[in-house]
């Protein structure tokens, strides 16, 4: 496999052509911070708290660490002062949607979580525990539904029922620990108006008796 050199915080980098910049940086011991992203899955670039400077000649700007390439010569610096005025503003709305969320980065940053006043939902929407789901263990019990600020995150209970209970792998990734938490879901019954049932996600009985209410 071709080798490429690059720069990253100063320290001279030499990385696979094909890996990204979070892998490359990981590779080299300098840490990114990142929400959305697994080494096991797909880039993906939800939530953008991986955003780094990268510097081309005279030119730069702002990429996703966890889905840009590395390449020849690339100057990359991961905590400019851009880098954390867009890395604050990013927990300051991930926070308002899970409170608690990353108390490290939040201090580090100088998070205002007062600033934005939302109810919480505790899924910040990053699409683990889907891709995971998806891509690693190829039962997609989980998916999203909804546009917009109506999106969020679901289980489809005719799946679920039979995977969830002894797998339950995607507890572990979910960064807010919303999944293992008592919380409602949209169960989608392809129809106009989805219905809400209260879900304890750890529990087979309970998504069981869901099943029953659908049927």
């Amino acid at each position: 496999m071709k080798q490429v050199t690059m720069q990253i915080d100063g320290q001279e980098v030499k990385a696979e052509e094909g890996m990204t910049l979070i892998q490359a940086a990981s590779q080299a011991g300098i840490k990114i911070p990142a929400l959305c992203y697994d080494d096991r899955l797909a880039p993906y670039g939800a939530c953008r708290l991986c955003s780094v400077e990268i510097k081309k000649g005279d030119r730069s700007r702002i990429v996703a660490a966890c889905a840009y390439p590395v390449e020849e010569g690339l100057v990359v610096e991961t905590d400019t002062p851009r880098v954390q005025k867009i890395r604050k503003v990013i927990l300051e709305l991930l926070r308002s949607r899970s409170p608690g969320l990353k108390e490290e980065l939040a201090e580090r940053y100088k998070v205002d979580s007062a600033r934005l006043d939302r109810e919480p939902t505790y899924c910040i929407l990053c699409g683990l525990c889907v891709r995971y789901c998806a891509e690693v263990k190829g039962a997609n019990a989980l998916g999203f539904v909804g546009r917009g600020t109506e999106r969020q995150v679901v289980f489809f209970p005719e799946i679920a029922v039979k995977t969830c209970p002894p797998c339950k792998e995607c507890f572990n990734i979910c960064p807010t620990g919303v999944i293992p938490s008592d919380f409602a879901v949209n169960v989608p019954r392809f129809e106009k108006h989805p219905t809400v049932f209260p879900v304890r996600l750890r529990d087979e009985q309970n998504i069981r008796e869901l099943l029953e209410k659908i049927e």
